[in-house]
């Protein structure tokens, strides 16, 4: 709360750049899977499943929802919300590489592509919007 004013900061801004990362990691999946498979015929097959479009774009957008849940319990509960949120994301991000094991050639080298690609868009994008940064020295 301002208190010269009496007013709260505007929410909107935040959740409006948040969104557009979100959006974006989802974008940038959709991009490396269009070359990946219809451009380059990597033919996308994780074990039995055809990973398409619609499940690049949900998964994408699962995950990045998902961080932006994370970094705002992050922004109520960590003393350092941006730094913590990406020590965790990098994380996370890195265990997720695991997933691309089971597939082979083009699918492997595309989901990896797509699993590092959504994840630095969202980490850098949300910690670039965390709520909690450029405070007074020892507050924050």
């Amino acid at each position: 709360m301002n208190e010269m004013t009496g007013t709260r900061p505007a929410a909107g801004g935040t959740a409006i750049r948040r969104s557009l990362t979100v959006v974006a990691a989802a974008a940038a999946a959709l991009a490396v899977w269009v070359v990946a498979d219809p451009v380059l015929g990597a033919g996308m097959h994780a074990g039995d499943q055809h990973v398409g479009p619609a499940m690049v774009v949900v998964s994408s957008l699962v995950a990045g929802l998902a961080g932006w849940g994370l970094l705002a319990v992050m922004e109520r509960r960590a003393k350092r919300p941006a730094r913590t949120w990406a020590i965790t994301a990098a994380v996370v991000l890195g265990v997720s590489l695991t997933g691309p094991r089971a597939a082979h050639g083009g699918t492997f080298a595309a989901l990896t592509a797509m699993h590092l690609v959504v994840g630095v868009i969202v980490i850098v994008g949300l910690a670039a919007t965390a709520r909690g940064r450029g405070r007074a020295s020892g507050q924050g």
